[in-house]
């Protein structure tokens, strides 16, 4: 079945995108003349942009390509997501995704649209392509999440073909963590970068998506945050947008993407939501945030974006105006 649309588009700002200063002044050691030049944020750029977590150029100029052809931006940060799912050298997402413990290799992924409309994929193995599923769960189903090998099982219906994801190289460095780790859990050593993208079309219309293998060596059939709605990913096309990434724990259990959103329809600027969402975990009761890693990025209506880290090196990508680079984030570093 189809889903009905009930949500009317949301009205496009008048205003054109605006570069941040606190997005561009985190760069590495930047000039005291450019932090001067670039603090106000009165420097207008075109549609469309899009930005993602790490160092994904390729993932990045996907997107833009079909955004700069005229393609909406859900359409872009599906075909972006996918460039980083079918990279097997990566080993975070998709096809050589690093396995759990028992060394099988488990997806989770969400996307969601303008208008509010959403769709995940938890624990899905033998597919590449996850978040494709994940936007075949919002558009062809009257359901938001699907799991497993009903999961698995869906996306075969829908026309993609199963495969074996554990490359030789992830199978490898399994072998080796099992014994060197004797199955024990290390925090924050295991690979867990998953990819978030969100993208502005010319229109000024918002969209989003997350895709993971999820945290490695995990137990089997832990699902962190980025399949879920609210917290590895949210977007509200008439306020803005966030994913996240890390330790999926710690996001979910402040609603952390939500939160955001949230937090910038209050009145505060990308930059500062980050910062709000991120102080969130690292003050609470007995938080033990030294030993993990969490990041946001998150961008407005306006195309304002901000991105924030706790303790550790982050980074984001960020297309717009022609440029596809990497941008060294501000990061939390409380001692």
């Amino acid at each position: 079945m189809k889903r009905r649309n009930f949500i009317k588009n949301a009205a496009l700002s008048s205003a054109g995108l605006v570069v941040g200063g606190s997005m561009v002044g985190c760069v590495e050691n930047p000039s005291e003349e450019n932090k001067t030049e670039l603090v106000a944020p009165t420097t207008k750029a075109s549609l469309p942009m899009v930005i993602a977590t790490w160092h994904v150029i390729d993932a990045t100029a996907k997107a833009m390509e079909v955004l700069q052809a005229g393609g909406n931006a859900l359409d872009a940060v599906e075909q972006g997501c996918r460039v980083e799912e079918a990279n097997e050298k990566g080993q975070s997402v998709g096809k050589g995704g690093l396995p759990d413990r028992d060394g099988n290799v488990t997806l989770d992924a969400c996307i969601m649209d303008k208008h509010g409309n959403c769709g995940s994929v938890v624990y899905l193995q033998n597919i590449t392509h996850a978040v494709s599923v994940a936007r075949k769960v919002m558009e062809n189903t009257p359901h938001v999440m699907l799991a497993g090998e009903g999961a698995k099982q869906f996306a075969i219906s829908e026309g993609f073909k199963p495969e074996d994801l554990l490359t030789e190289a992830s199978k490898e460095a399994w072998e080796k963590w099992k014994v060197e780790s004797k199955y024990k859990p290390i925090i924050n050593i295991e690979n867990h970068d998953t990819i978030g993208m969100l993208a502005i079309d010319k229109n000024g219309d918002i969209s989003g998506a997350c895709t993971t293998s999820g945290l490695a060596y995990k137990l089997g059939g832990r699902v962190g945050d980025s399949p879920i709605i609210g917290s590895g990913l949210f977007v509200d096309n008439e306020i803005g947008a966030c994913v996240a990434t890390g330790l999926g724990e710690e996001v979910v259990k402040t609603v952390g993407s939500f939160l955001v959103v949230e937090l910038i329809r209050q009145g505060k600027t990308p930059q500062e939501a980050c910062e709000e969402a991120i102080s969130r975990i690292v003050n609470k009761p007995n938080s033990n945030f030294t030993d993990f890693q969490v990041g946001y990025i998150a961008v407005n209506k306006k195309g304002e974006t901000g991105s924030y880290a706790i303790h550790q090196w982050f980074s984001m990508t960020k297309f717009q105006d022609g440029k596809n680079e990497q941008i060294q984030s501000d990061f939390f570093n409380k001692v």
